[in-house]
């Protein structure tokens, strides 16, 4: 072999324990053999026999020479003479054995440096192939560094490619030292561990001259030898080189120690061994000293290789000198320092000490030396040491404002003098100008920068969670953004607002994907994985739906984790609610949430301009909102939190985005059904989250009421609006809803119509379609969602101002008598109509009814405008009640608590509704015999019990979800310069921001200062042209 190993590089020969398997397997077939040829050739055994006489045959050790040089060995003998027939497997099997007993010695050698594992104490030892193990990753963890494998961390650290090593020739670990180096040189320390080789070391095929087996044979000496006059040159260079090393790395470990004491400089307040009243033993005195200074243990504490050391000079040498142990360079960090066991410190504190005082020849204990030096306060020479008695000494910042105080006092009576004798007396400047060099030196140069700007005045601008609040709710781009930030800090010279890579940072905190949690019990069918962010909605599909990108159709956020986000976003809300029911704080729950979920259609989404691949031009938006949340307190529920603006777009937070049509029940079912496991798997389990400090419970209540009449019947797998079956509610068809128009009850349910698919689906019956359409009421496709049986009190409205503007079309022609109008005489009724609208009440005509033009609709004002053209008093009076109804019946669906904001209402709107049925029935019978509008049934009907169930019906609603459409455009308008898939994540992303709380609060109070007047003045900002306040109204009125 081409490798010259040191002299320590000597292994005794395979023992029983460690050689390879196929060494004894060998030399039993060998003996066979041999037994064969005597059978065969009794006299040449018996030559045989008579000659290897006094020599060791191979059963006994092979290595281990007789003689002194160790040339007489049992691999050196002459061959024992074999029949012919075996001699050749004789050669073949020895030649197996030698390379057995050199791949055993391999395994006791480091495959980067090749020393042998028996020089290291503790036989420790790594792999060289397969993953790296815990403990290292969490120690490379801490200096943010990422390993995966040994093959690659060996190749970084020593450019040396293991991945084609054959075990035969190369060794399989390597050793702890090895292993050191290769963590310094990626800690970035100051001190480098000793290396033993410069240059790398080369492995070779087993030869008859193998160094390996040579190495080992001389070094297996039972007594001491007489140097061996006849070494070769090589050997003694390495002997002598050696030699050299060995000496260096003594001198290196005593420089070392004194460097070590150079840096702890604890000569002033530690105590020496010297002081010790009684002579104790080296090694005991040893025990109780410090490895590094060499004093006695001053508030000790102890590494995770046990070793102690005072607990400022191990912090010291590990800031200095890297993070590992002084005493044996194993790998130790500042948070695994702990103090030693009680006894240890009783026994250290036990001990009698001299008092270092000339005048003072007293003993007394460690314990009680702070107490007696105090009493030679005139004495220059005493030493006090810092030991608190045993206690671990606590961090600075973890004091009380007293302790803190009490510690620093000297400190601050030597800057108090400082500062009058140089600096007039400002303390503030001075101990500013010593943090700003203390974050200097540790290249913290951004947070000095801050600190050096608010020195001279000019402050560190907005927080960034400030400018980012700005930039959602003012809807700019990031390139409108920062041309902006550049204006803003061109004109004034100051970084009012932050640049973008620290929104970016800002924004991680806010949306889901940030905080950790945990389900008990876990969520079936969902990753155990928290930090999950923006997804694809139709991940796993193919690449295209209907000729459409899928990374371009759908974004959406995982329920669980946008469920988490949104709590920690409300965290204030909650704690505040807890305090102002007299709650503690540190109460854990379990907390019931509420949640409402609504999804509707957003209608046409196209854009006119612009390339990039075809997209849907219709999108759906499925998203929630917190409406409750409350505490198990004893035998009651405390409510700690209620939205306050259900029907409000800043609390409707995004789940999921698409570009689909609301009517594509296959996309919505592939899209949605996801989000729908999801929410059933959190339906029985319940979520551990940290907030406040403490782990709390959380329970959630899904209610799926935000939808309208058309989504409503898609994802309950109802037929369309114009079927026979006129409500979602009840199995009511139009004809019996006509002819009865108010006593009806719920009847429909999620698990009812599932049943209903399924027999549609089968058809046990035989039943003709007629006969199966009547027996399911309606039911035609699978439903996938549940929804809670509920009413669209914004629709609502819509539908039944759309049947008032008719209504009064149909008075303006005296329909009642002449109800065979032709279509052209309809269209001249609703012609004057629209034109008398904007004449008198300023009612713009519109193609489509939209919830602005139903509210200023349905009012008394427009019905005596519309009396003006009908000629009969008679009808004016029934107009006149019909829409007073109308509106006595209204605040009862559209408030969020009627029972407190319009109880009388509620107490009269079984009345009212009766009343307003006989009217559609007798005075309006010429519209209504027959046939009755979806809203009408549904607003006369089924209101009250509604009510009844679950307290309102407006804070339920889907208005929510409708005034966020407008949002979805403008950020879309936002982020229209990205590509398709980029574009859809940044819209998901910036409409979750918009909902924010955290940031409505900073916004809020920027606009509570806007309307209030506030102004900055231009020579309190030390005289800039432009202050904060002013910039932001720039910003808020700039055209980009």
């Amino acid at each position: 072999m081409a490798v010259s190993l040191p002299p320590t590089l000597r292994l005794s020969s395979g023992p029983d324990d460690i050689q390879h398997p196929h060494i004894k397997f060998s030399e039993w077939k060998f003996k066979l053999f041999r037994v064969r040829s005597f059978e065969k050739a009794p006299e040449e055994a018996k030559k045989e026999k008579d000659s290897s006489e006094g020599k060791p045959h191979l059963e006994q050790s092979p290595v281990v020479p007789d003689k002194p040089g160790g040339q007489n060995s049992a691999l050196t003998q002459r061959p024992l003479k074999l029949h012919p027939k075996f001699s050749k497997k004789f050669h073949a099997d020895g030649k197996s054995s030698d390379k057995a007993i050199h791949q055993a010695r391999l395994r006791h050698l480091c495959r980067i440096c090749g020393n042998p594992f028996k020089s290291d104490g503790h036989n420790r030892r790594y792999p060289v192939h397969g993953p790296v193990d815990a403990k290292t990753q969490s120690l490379f963890r801490k200096k943010e560094r990422r390993v995966t494998s040994w093959p690659d961390l060996i190749a970084r650290a020593f450019q040396i490619d293991v991945k084609g090593d054959v075990d035969s020739i190369h060794p399989t670990e390597f050793c702890h030292n090895c292993w050191i180096v290769m963590y310094r040189k990626f800690s970035s320390a100051h001190c480098q561990a000793y290396f033993p080789r410069i240059t790398t070391i080369e492995w070779h095929p087993h030869t008859p001259s193998c160094d390996i087996c040579l190495t080992a044979r001389q070094g297996l000496k039972r007594k001491r030898q007489q140097p061996n006059v006849h070494l070769s040159k090589k050997l003694k260079t390495v002997l002598s080189h050696s030699r050299r090393e060995h000496r260096k790395r003594a001198q290196a470990r005593v420089n070392s120690k004194e460097v070590m004491k150079k840096i702890s400089n604890c000569s002033k307040i530690h105590l020496s061994t010297k002081l010790l009243a009684v002579d104790f033993p080296a090694h005991f005195v040893k025990s109780i000293s410090c490895q590094i200074c060499e004093h006695i243990l001053a508030d000790p504490v102890e590494t995770s290789c046990k070793h102690l050391f005072c607990r400022i000079c191990i912090l010291r040498c590990l800031k200095v000198m890297g993070s590992y142990c002084p005493s044996c360079r194993y790998p130790c960090f500042p948070t695994d320092l702990e103090a030693p066991v009680k006894s240890f410190l009783s026994i250290l504190n036990s001990l009698m000490v001299k008092c270092p005082a000339q005048e003072c020849n007293e003993q007394v204990s460690l314990e009680k030396y702070n107490h007696h030096v105090s009493s030679h306060k005139e004495s220059k020479e005493t030493l006090v040491h810092i030991n608190k008695g045993g206690r671990p000494r606590q961090h600075l910042l973890s004091l009380t404002r007293r302790a803190q105080k009490h510690r620093l006092r000297e400190l601050k009576i030597q800057v108090k003098e400082f500062a009058d004798k140089e600096e007039g007396g400002d303390v503030k400047a001075v101990c500013l100008t010593l943090f700003l060099l203390a974050l200097r030196a540790r290249n913290e140069h951004r947070q000095a920068d801050e600190l050096e700007a608010m020195m001279q005045g000019k402050g560190s601008g907005l927080q960034p969670a400030v400018c980012l609040a700005i930039r959602v709710n003012t809807f700019l781009s990031c390139s409108q953004y920062h041309k902006m930030y550049r204006t803003v800090k061109a004109i004034t010279g100051r970084q009012i607002f932050q640049p973008l890579h620290a929104l970016r940072n800002a924004e991680k905190v806010l949306l889901p994907g940030y905080h950790p949690f945990e389900w008990q019990p876990p969520l079936k069918n969902v990753s155990s994985r928290t930090d999950v962010g923006i997804i694809d909605g139709l991940s796993g599909l193919a690449s295209s739906v209907d000729e459409y990108p899928v990374d371009t159709i759908a974004k959406r956020f995982r329920y669980d984790s946008a469920l988490v986000s949104a709590l920690m976003d409300m965290e204030e809300d909650i704690l505040e609610g807890m305090r102002s029911q007299d709650l503690d704080d540190y109460l854990n729950g379990p907390f019931t949430v509420v949640v409402k979920e609504s999804c509707d259609g957003m209608g046409d989404v196209s854009e006119k301009h612009g390339s990039g691949p075809a997209v849907p031009e219709k999108a759906v938006r499925f998203s929630f909102t917190v409406m409750r949340i409350t505490i198990e307190h004893g035998s009651q529920n405390v409510k700690v939190f209620e939205e306050s603006k259900p029907n409000s777009e800043l609390c409707c937070k995004p789940l999921c985005l698409m570009l689909a049509d609301e009517s594509d029940h296959e996309t919505l079912t592939a899209i949605l059904s996801p989000l729908i496991a999801e929410r059933e798997a959190m339906k029985s389990s319940e979520l551990m989250l940290e907030m406040g400090g403490i782990l709390r419970t959380f329970k959630f209540i899904f209610r799926g009421t935000g939808y309208d009449e058309k989504l409503v019947r898609e994802v309950e797998g109802l037929e369309a609006s114009g079927s026979v079956y006129i409500c979602t509610l009840c199995d009511a068809t139009r004809l019996e809803a006509s002819q009865n128009l108010v006593f009806h009850s719920i009847t429909r349910s999620h698990a009812e119509n599932l049943e209903r698919y399924e027999v549609w689906r089968s058809n046990p019956y035989h039943e003709s379609v007629e006969e199966l359409r009547d027996r399911v009421k309606g039911v035609s496709a699978k439903p996938f969602i549940e929804t809670v049986p509920s009413i669209d009190a914004l629709h609502c409205d819509i539908g039944n101002a759309a049947e008032f503007y008719k209504i009064f079309q149909l008075e303006i022609g005296e329909v009642y008598k002449n109800p065979n109008a032709s279509k052209v005489e309809r269209k001249r009724w609703q012609a004057t109509l629209d034109k008398h609208l904007r004449k008198r009440m300023n009612l713009k005509p519109i193609m489509r009814m939209n919830g602005n033009f139903a509210r200023r609709l349905m009012t008394q004002e427009t019905v005596d405008a519309v009396c003006e053209l009908i000629p009969s008093e008679e009808r004016h009076e029934a107009l006149r009640e019909l829409m007073d109804l109308y509106l006595k019946m209204k605040p009862v669906w559209r408030s969020s608590c009627p029972a407190k904001e319009c109880p009388e209402s509620l107490c009269q709107y079984s009345f009212n509704s009766q009343r307003f049925a006989e009217l559609l029935s007798t005075k309006f019978k010429y519209r209504y015999e027959g046939k009755i509008t979806n809203y009408f049934h549904k607003t006369l009907a089924h209101v009250p019990e509604i009510i009844e169930r679950d307290g309102s019906i407006g804070a339920w609603a889907s208005e929510g979800n409708e005034s966020g459409n407008k949002l979805f455009r403008r950020f879309r308008k936002m982020n229209a310069r990205q590509s398709k898939c980029y574009e859809m994540e940044d819209v998901l992303k910036h409409h979750w921001l918009y909902t924010s709380k955290y940031l409505q609060k900073f916004m809020n109070a920027h606009n509570a200062l806007k309307s209030s007047g506030f102004t900055t003045n231009s020579k309190e900002v030390l005289g800039d042209p432009l202050g904060i306040e002013d910039s932001l109204e720039i910003q808020d009125s700039m055209e980009f």
